[in-house]
C-alpha cells in the first residue's frame, strides 16, 4: 500500500480494530488503547513526511490511481509545503485527544466507548484525506466524510442541548457541502467543455484549464460558503456557540484545532489556484469578512463568561486573521496565514483541555466567575496555562507573533485601512486571553474551587503540546522555509490576475478613428477585456 494511504487509513483501521476488541460497554480500555496506538503511529509517520520532504519539489510522495475512469476522478494524494505541517498538526492533536479520552475512560468511563473511539479515529482519517487529496472530487469526498463521525460524536456523546447543536451543525455544514459539491462538478464539466478536453478533477490539470471569469465567480461563492462554515467565519458562525458547548472536551479540541483549518487550507490550496480571477474580484469582500470576524470574535470573547465560548469566539477572531493573510494575495501574508493555522491549532487544543481541568477544580462549572485562585496549589498547571495564554495573544517571541506580523505586513501592502483596523484585534486578543488566565488562576478563590496540582496523566497531554508551541516560538523558520515555494505557486495565478487591470488592453482602438466613434472604441475595449478574462 502506498505510504500516504497508510497515513490516511491507519487511524480508521485502528479504530475499527478497537471497536471489535472485547471489553465492557463503558470501560473498554482495549478499544481506547488500540485507537491511541494507531494515532501515535500515524503521528510518527507524519514526522517522517516532514523529515523527508524536499521544499524544492512541487509535490512529493505522489499516489495517483484512476478511481472512477468514466468521470475522470483519480485517487490522487501528495505532499507539498501547504499540507505537510497541517498533516503533522492533525496527527499530533488527534494523538493528544486520544490520550485525553483514554484518561477520561479510565477515570469515569465513556458510554459506548467502542463507538466513540471508532468515530474519533474515522474523523482523523477524513481530515488527513482532505489535506492530502490532490483531486477535487476526492477532496470533496473527504470533506463531506468529516461530517459523519462528528455528527455521531456530538449527537451520541455531547452534553448541553446536543440535539439542537447537532441539528444546527448538520444544517450549516450540509448546505455548504452541497454547494461545494455543485461547484466541484461544475468546475470539471465546464473546464472540459470550454477547452475541449476529457473531463478531469485532478488539481494539477484543472490549474491549466482555466474557467471563464463569470464561471469562476459563482463557483468561488459556492466554495467560500462551505469553507466559511467550517472555519467558522462571520456571518456563517451561527452553529458555533451551541456546537462548542455541546461537544465533549476531547472532540472540541480537534474540531477547533484541526477541522477549522481544512476550510482555510481549501482557500489557499484550491480556490486561489483554480479561481484566481474570482479571488481578485471578491478580494475586498473576503477582507471585509475577515475584518468583521476579527472584531466580532474579539469583542464577544471579551464579554463572555463561559470559558468555552471565550475560546470559541477567540477562534473566530484568529481565523479572521488567517483569512486576512490569505486574501491579501501577498506571499508574506499567505505564509503568515499558514503559520497562523499551525499555531492556532497548537494553542486552541490545550486551551480547551485546560478549561476542562479548571472546571474539575471549580465544581464542574466552566464559568470563569466560579473559578479564581486555582493557581494557589497548582503552580505547574498555572505555568503551562500561562505559556498557552501568551502564545494565544501573540506575545513577541512566540510563533503566533511571527504569523500575525507576516499577515499584517501582507495586509498593509494590499489594503492599508483594513490592516490598520485589524491591528485592533491584536490588542483585543491580549485583553481576552489575559482576562481568562487572571480570572481563573488568580484573584479571590472561588466558593466551589478545590485547588490541586496537575496529575501526571493530565500533564502527559499538555506537556508535549506546550513543548511544540515553544519549539515553533524559537524556530518558526522550519515551517516557513518548507512552505515558501508552495505558497508562491498557489498565489501565482491570483497575483497575475491582480496585475491584469493595470496592464494595457490587448486590443487597442484604431488611432485614425474619428472622435464620434468613441462609443465604438469603448465597446471594443470592453470586449477585449472580456476576452482577456475568459482566457
Amino acid at each position: 500500500m502506498p505510504p500516504l494511504s497508510i497515513v490516511i487509513w491507519l487511524p480508521a483501521l485502528a479504530g475499527l480494530l478497537g471497536a471489535l476488541a472485547p471489553g465492557s460497554r463503558e470501560r473498554n480500555t482495549s478499544s481506547g488503547a488500540i485507537a491511541l496506538a494507531g494515532a501515535l503511529a500515524t503521528f510518527g509517520l507524519s514526522i517522517w513526511l516532514i523529515a523527508g520532504y524536499d521544499p524544492h519539489t512541487s509535490l512529493s510522495d505522489v499516489t495517483d490511481t484512476v478511481w472512477i475512469g468514466a468521470l475522470g476522478i483519480h485517487y490522487k494524494l501528495g505532499v507539498d509545503g501547504l499540507n505537510v505541517f497541517l498533516v503533522a498538526l492533525t496527527t499530533l492533536l488527534f494523538a493528544a485527544t486520544m490520550l485525553a479520552s483514554n484518561i477520561r475512560l479510565a477515570r469515569e468511563g465513556i458510554a459506548r466507548a467502542r463507538s466513540y473511539f471508532f468515530f474519533l479515529a474515522l474523523g482523523e482519517s477524513a481530515v488527513l484525506g482532505a489535506f492530502l487529496a490532490q483531486d477535487l472530487a476526492l477532496f470533496v469526498a473527504f470533506f463531506d466524510l468529516m461530517l459523519i463521525p462528528f455528527y455521531f460524536l456530538i449527537g451520541m456523546f455531547g452534553t448541553r442541548q446536543r440535539v439542537r447543536a447537532t441539528l444546527k451543525l448538520v444544517i450549516y455544514t450540509l448546505v455548504g457541502s452541497l454547494l461545494m459539491l455543485a461547484g466541484a462538478v461544475a468546475t470539471g464539466v465546464l473546464a472540459s467543455q470550454q477547452h475541449g478536453t476529457p473531463i478531469t478533477f485532478a488539481l494539477s490539470s484543472l490549474e491549466h484549464l482555466r474557467l471563464a471569469r463569470g464561471s469562476q465567480e459563482w463557483i468561488f461563492l459556492f466554495f467560500a460558503a462551505a469553507f466559511l462554515v467550517k472555519m467558522p467565519l462571520f456571518p456563517l458562525q451561527g452553529w458555533m456557540p451551541d456546537g462548542y458547548r455541546a461537544m465533549p472536551t476531547e472532540v472540541v479540541m480537534v474540531f477547533s484545532g484541526v477541522l477549522s483549518k481544512v476550510g482555510a487550507y481549501g482557500f489557499l490550496a484550491i480556490v486561489l489556484p483554480l479561481f484566481p480571477q474570482a479571488a481578485v474580484h471578491f478580494q475586498m469582500l473576503m477582507l471585509l469578512l475577515a475584518l468583521i470576524s476579527i472584531l466580532y470574535g474579539s469583542a464577544l470573547a471579551f464579554t463572555q463568561t463561559d470559558a468555552r465560548l471565550i475560546a470559541g469566539y477567540s477562534s473566530v477572531a484568529q481565523m479572521g486573521f488567517i483569512t486576512l493573510g490569505i486574501f491579501a494575495l501577498d506571499p508574506q501574508g499567505a505564509q503568515g496565514a499558514l503559520l497562523g493555522m499551525i499555531n492556532h491549532g497548537l494553542v486552541v487544543a490545550p486551551i480547551f483541555f485546560i478549561i476542562a481541568l479548571l472546571a474539575r477544580r471549580a465544581g464542574g462549572s466552566e464559568d470563569i466567575r466560579d473559578m479564581g485562585g486555582i493557581a494557589f496549589r497548582a503552580p505547574v498547571l498555572a505555568t503551562l496555562f500561562l505559556v498557552v495564554a501568551l502564545a494565544t495573544l501573540a506575545m513577541p517571541g512566540s510563533a503566533n507573533f511571527v504569523g500575525e506580523l507576516l499577515i499584517l505586513l501582507g495586509a498593509f501592502k494590499a489594503k492599508l485601512p483594513i490592516a490598520i483596523i485589524a491591528f485592533a484585534g491584536v490588542v483585543m486578543a491580549a485583553v481576552y486571553a489575559l482576562r481568562l488566565f487572571i480570572t481563573a488562576m488568580h484573584n479571590r478563590v472561588g466558593e466551589k474551587v478545590s485547588s490541586f496540582e496537575l496529575s501526571r496523566a493530565e500533564g502527559s497531554v499538555l506537556a508535549p503540546l506546550v513543548a511544540v508551541i515553544l519549539f515553533f516560538a524559537f524556530y518558526p523558520q522550519l515551517a516557513l522555509s518548507r512552505s515558501e515555494g508552495s505558497v508562491d505557486a498557489a498565489l501565482a495565478p491570483a497575483r497575475a490576475a491582480l496585475r491584469e487591470p493595470s496592464a494595457p488592453p490587448p486590443v487597442a482602438a484604431t488611432p485614425q478613428a474619428p472622435a464620434s466613434s468613441g462609443g465604438q472604441e469603448a465597446q471594443g475595449a470592453e470586449e477585449a477585456a472580456e476576452g482577456s478574462g475568459a482566457r
